[in-house]
Formats: structure tokens, sequence, C-alpha cells
């Protein structure tokens, strides 16, 4: 790719920019969000077409129409965002459009038994341990992803596109994709690797090409890239991820929430712990070790028993809005599905939780709405170039502050962050993590769920340990470390 351009209404998303791919390699394509990495890809994929510039694959110039003339040419993309339809099998998924037929008399039938024997044929190729027949709606995230990998690599792929394909494996799902990736690789196909998760690219990648503000900053071997150079590269400053060495809680901070015996479902068992004013209390464990559960069922997303106790008052928790209604925000990992209504206007979005409190009679003040609004962007920094900018066009670190942003106006004293950095650059991660160290600062008491050791080493005061839907132990920050969650995480209640 050479010199490509791409102009959106107000925004040049690329400038210019440089990029090219060997047979068999994997390439990381690392930038800020906004950099432009997703443009220049779309415009490789057809799904628009650049303004400027020249595409060259296999030697020939390309200009596809769209993503089936992509694909046709063996290049094929898979979304941070899965493309499938829940209630079809797995080989149903794989091969949708390219069925298996067999003939009945003057007519044609699906071959469910041929499709199921292909899928399976394709699964085992790939080492995937997955059952061909199973309806796609009872697999984890994970091995679902896995299924749209195998998806695209149906096809006589030469060139395999992975948007931030880890976001939502396990490590043990991690290292399945990559000895599946380095196959791949052998055999030849090229594959362009996006991610925010830094250190998974010194892992498994063999060149790196940064964007920054949509415009090519280098193109640098992994083997000779620091970390902290491709930080710098991709931000244009250096940003520090030390970890956090002492609690920032005073000895008497007063307890304001108290968790005693919550259960619901299988997944979240007699859990108990507390949490003090201006502490963030990190909850770690490995997928499916209940964390999100247990904050649902806190939170009153679920059906559950126990007692909850704000300020040393019991209090019943029945349906999110009691949650709200007592002081507790929520964050949740999906925050496009939970926690943001992406088709209105940042404006909109900031101040829904908070319409009672800001016009308590039956008319809305749109000004003072509009100026509450106003006055939380800017105190969080969300860069938007207005408050009638839809939510959806803003990056994930953007639409993670508009989400804080609406729970800071609603005056939660308690919030719960899921993953708040999932699916967001480095540069916005040290964003997030600094505002919730000024929300503790400010006596907000934080609970952050995160897959990511080094963030709950970072941000925790003091880390509680899931595995198979129980606290397995605390660990304060000053004996914290990662092999003492990791040994919490698997040693069952």
């Amino acid at each position: 790719m050479k010199n490509i351009d791409k102009r959106f209404a107000g925004v040049h998303a690329l400038k210019g920019v440089d990029f090219d791919l060997y047979e068999g390699e994997i390439h990381a394509l690392v930038g800020e969000n906004g950099a432009g990495k997703s443009t220049l890809m779309k415009a490789l994929t057809g799904i628009f077409p650049k303004d400027s510039g020249e595409i060259l694959y296999l030697g020939q110039p390309f200009n596809p129409k769209g993503p089936k003339d992509s694909l046709d040419a063996g290049i094929a993309i898979v979304h941070q965002e899965l493309n499938m339809m829940d209630h079809l099998t797995v080989a149903q998924n794989l091969f949708i459009g390219r069925e298996s037929m067999k003939r009945k008399g003057k007519g044609w039938l699906l071959d469910e038994k041929a499709q199921n024997k292909r899928a399976a044929e394709l699964l085992s190729r790939l080492n995937m341990d997955i059952d061909a027949t199973e309806k796609l709606a009872n697999l984890t995230v994970g091995k679902q992803q896995m299924v749209e990998i195998a998806k695209a690599v149906s096809h006589d792929l030469k060139v395999l596109i992975l948007d931030e394909p880890t976001a939502a494996l396990t490590d043990r799902e991690i290292d399945d994709l990559f000895t599946i990736m380095r196959d791949l690789a052998a055999k030849g196909v090229a594959m362009i690797y996006i991610s925010h998760r830094l250190d998974e690219i010194g892992v498994i990648t063999d060149r790196v090409t940064v964007l920054r503000d949509g415009e090519y900053v280098g193109t640098e071997k992994t083997s000779e890239l620091s970390k902290e150079r491709m930080i710098n590269m991709m931000v244009g400053r250096v940003i520090y991820e030390e970890p956090k060495s002492h609690s920032m809680v005073a000895p008497d901070a007063p307890v304001v929430l108290k968790v005693s015996n919550l259960n619901a479902g299988r997944l979240v068992r007699d859990i108990n712990f507390e949490l003090r004013k201006g502490e963030i209390l990190g909850f770690a464990g490995l997928m499916g070790a209940g964390r999100t559960e247990t904050m649902r069922a806190l939170y009153g997303a679920d059906p559950s028993t126990g007692i909850i106790e704000i300020d040393g008052t019991p209090v019943l928790i029945r349906e999110p809005l009691d949650a709200v209604r007592r002081g507790i925000g929520y964050l949740s990992e999906d925050r496009k599905r939970y926690g943001l209504a992406i088709r209105l206007p940042v404006s909109d979005n900031s101040v829904m939780a908070a319409y009672n409190e800001l016009s308590p009679t039956l008319l809305l003040s749109l000004k003072k709405l509009e100026d509450t609004a106003a006055e939380f962007v800017d105190k969080l920094d969300v860069k938007t170039p207005s408050l009638q900018q839809l939510v959806k066009n803003l990056s994930g670190g953007n639409q993670q502050k508009v989400v804080i942003a609406k729970w800071l106006i609603k005056n939660s004293k308690i919030l719960i962050f899921d993953e708040p950095t999932r699916g967001i650059d480095v540069g916005a991660k040290s964003e997030i993590y600094s505002l919730m160290a000024e929300l503790a600062a400010e006596g907000k008491s934080i609970i952050m769920i995160s897959s990511e050791l080094n963030e709950i080493l970072r941000m925790s005061d003091r880390i509680a340990v899931m595995c198979e839907g129980r606290i397995t132990g605390f660990i304060d920050i000053e004996d914290a470390s990662q092999e003492k969650i990791m040994h919490l995480a698997t040693q069952r209640g």
C-alpha cells in the first residue's frame, strides 16, 4: 500500500500512509484509537474506497469494489465484533452461502451431513476442539472467535487480517490462537495483527508498523523494538506503567459497601467482601471465574440472595434501578450494549442517568442538560467535535469517558468498572487510569474487574481473587505479584 489517503466529513483519516506485507509473515499494525488502523484495513478490503494512493497485491494493481472482491482474491478480515448467527450451528456459520448440497429428484437439498463433515475436517486441520454440530450460542466468546477465524481460513486465503483477536480470549485460548497463526504462517498465509496488547505483539509478530493521527510513523522488526519505544512511537510521549507500590486508602476510611453471603446462579457462591471509601478494589481471576456475574448480582441485573449493606445500612437491590438509587454506577465490559445509546449524541448519553436530578419537573431544561454535559465532557477531556456528535463515531476510549461522565453526573459514590480499558489504546488507557485515581482521591469507591494482571497491579489498593465462583483470597497491593494472583486464581474454593 503506497501513499494511501482517505478523508471523511471533517476528518483526514489517512495521510499518505505506506504499508507492506511479506508472504508468511505476521505483521502488527498498532496505534492509538483514531490512528487510522481500521480505515487502512477497510481500504484494503474494499469496505470503502481510498481517495488516492496505490495498492499492489501479488505485484498487480488491486482496487476491490467491496469485501467480496477482496475475499475472492484471498484477503479476509476477522473483525473485533463477531459477525455470526447465534441460532445456527458451527458448520452452518462456517459455510453460510457456500452450503453443501445434494440432488433430490429435479431439485437440490441441503446436505447437512456432508456439511458437518467438511466443518469437522476444517476444525481438525486447525486443531480447534470445537463440535461442528454445536449451536454457536452455546460456545464461549473465545470459541466463537475461533469459529470466525476458521470461517476466514476456509477460503483460499493469502492474507488474514485479525482485529483485536485476543480481546475476549483466555490465556489458554490465546496460546491456541497463536499456535494456529504460526501454522498458517508456515503455510504461507500472511497476517496483519491489530492489537492494543503490546506484550502479545512481542510474542507473535515479525514486524511492527506504527500509525499516529492518520500518518505513517515507521516499521521495525519486532525483535529490535522495545515496548517502551513502540509506545513512544504510538503516542509521541513516554507513558509509565509502574505498578502501585502501596495503598492510597486512609487507614480510618469507612466501609461504604459490605457484601455478605452473596449467591447467584452457579457462578456466584458465598461472596463476602468490603469496599472502603476512596478504595480501588481489584477483582482478578481467569475467564469464567464469576467476577462479572458477581457484579451483575450486586447491581441487581441478575436474581441473587445475600446481604448488601451501604454505609452500614442493609439495602434491598432487586433491579439495577435500585442500585442506581443507592449510588452505584456500573460500567459494563460491553459498553456499546449496556453502557451507551450509541445512536444518540454525546450530550444525551452523558445526562441520561440523571434526568430526575437535573430536571425534577416534567419539563426538561435543555439548557441545563446541555451545560451539565458540556461541563463533564470538558472535565474528562472527551475528544469530540461537538456535544451533538453520535457516540458511535467516538473512539473506544472516548466512549468509555462518556459512560464515566454519565455516572459522575448522577453523582454515584460506588463505581463498578468491568474491564475498563478493553479495546482501548495505550494512550487512552493512561488517561482512564489517571481519571480512576483522581476519582478515588476525591472519595469515590471503585471495584475494578480486569483480565490484565498489569492493570490490576497498577491500579488496585487491594485485590480480591476469584476461582470457580468463589473468592479464594485477598492480597494487599504491597504484597501482590502476578505469581500470587495466579496461585489464588487457580485454587478452588
